[in-house]
């Protein structure tokens, strides 16, 4: 299977003028509902519009097993992986509850479970392989399974643009997918390894030195890599280039992608390696609490939405600031203006009263 990089135009701006006389001429004074006005402006350049719509939402969350679990750098055992699979299609967990609450669709993908997956009308099954292999001493993808993931992350994001979605929101599911992030994160941005490796799942002290000593010999072993589709081949998983192919999909259709925690994020900054205008399309949720995460967005360029503390994965995130977005792109349809509302604007000549006198108040 043969993926070509899809082209990416940035965003134009000359439609900005009018987004920004829009937002200006609503009841309220300049600039007062702040990064909300900025979120606004954003998703209009990105539909090239100053009327944006947000049109069947969607969350989507790609799966898959790393075999560095095997070197013990999660908490959990890999076979979780599958089970919190199930527990998104039984609707059980956090994902499915903020989907529920507002109402967005919800799929998941299998990229690359390790285990077999019940036929379910919420899963894709578009499993490349059954986990990566351990990178602690080879390459987790080789570069024709890497091209597999990234064309089905895109055929994935084209079914949904022809369904009539505009909106993606990205979540993922894992065990040791924060290991695969951190090396991204180390290796594209040249930074140590110590740097980007966090807790993940819920390390203990002793779990987390072990984490760090891992990923330094897998960091060691590979030398120094810049290229990005040779980190992503090198660290894995499918699930991460699954979304990677999906992001810069997205962008080329011109959808909005809601980026979500650390593990979302490792696939984006993979994908701005190979189209830097992928950003213009995105939408930062939130600051995870994972370590790096924050200096992952910046380097990005970055704002996140929402500052809560999660560490959890899934797409949370995404879905907790979907109210915002909406908005965003709400206030800009429905909200009055100083002219249609009668109220009057900053700086304009008070009508007067009269008086008995023939003088005005």
């Amino acid at each position: 299977m043969t993926w070509i990089i899809p082209e990416i135009r940035p965003v134009s701006h000359d439609i900005e003028p009018e987004l920004r006389g829009r937002i200006d001429q609503k009841t309220k004074p300049l600039g007062s509902l702040g990064r909300l006005e900025r979120l606004a402006i954003k998703i209009g350049l990105i539909q090239g519009t100053a009327y944006p719509q947000l049109r069947a939402p969607s969350v989507l969350i790609f799966a898959g097993d790393h075999g560095i679990a095997a070197e013990g750098v999660s908490p959990y055992p890999q076979e979780v992986t599958a089970q919190m699979v199930l527990n998104f299609l039984g609707g059980g967990a956090a994902i499915n509850v903020f989907s529920r609450q507002h109402k967005l669709a919800l799929s998941i993908v299998d990229a690359g479970v390790a285990s077999d997956l019940p036929v379910h009308p919420s899963l894709r099954s578009l499993k490349v392989r059954r986990g990566t292999r351990n990178m602690l001493h080879e390459p987790a993808l080789t570069p024709g399974e890497v091209s597999q993931c990234l064309s089905l992350g895109a055929r994935v994001v084209a079914e949904l643009d022809a369904a009539g979605t505009n909106v993606v929101l990205f979540g993922e599911m894992g065990i040791a997918n924060t290991s695969a992030a951190s090396l991204l994160m180390s290796s594209l941005l040249g930074l140590p390894i110590a740097s980007c490796v966090g807790g993940g799942a819920g390390h203990d002290p002793a779990g987390l030195d072990r984490k760090r000593e891992v990923l330094s010999r897998v960091r060691a072993r590979h030398g120094e890599i810049a290229d990005p589709l040779t980190a992503l081949a090198t660290y894995g998983g499918c699930e991460i280039a699954m979304m990677v192919g999906a992001m810069l999909e997205a962008a080329s259709r011109r959808m909005l992608i809601v980026n979500d925690g650390f593990i979302v994020t490792s696939a984006l900054l993979v994908a701005s390696k190979l189209r830097p205008a992928v950003l213009d399309y995105t939408a930062f949720a939130h600051a995870s609490a994972e370590t790096g995460h924050a200096r992952l967005v910046s380097a990005l360029g970055g704002e996140p939405l929402l500052d809560l503390g999660l560490r959890l994965g899934e797409g949370t995130g995404a879905a907790l600031a979907w109210p915002l977005i909406v908005s965003a792109v709400t206030f800009l349809e429905e909200m009055a203006t100083f002219a249609s509302a009668g109220v009057s604007e900053k700086g304009a000549p008070s009508p007067g009263i009269e008086v008995e006198d023939g003088l005005k108040a």
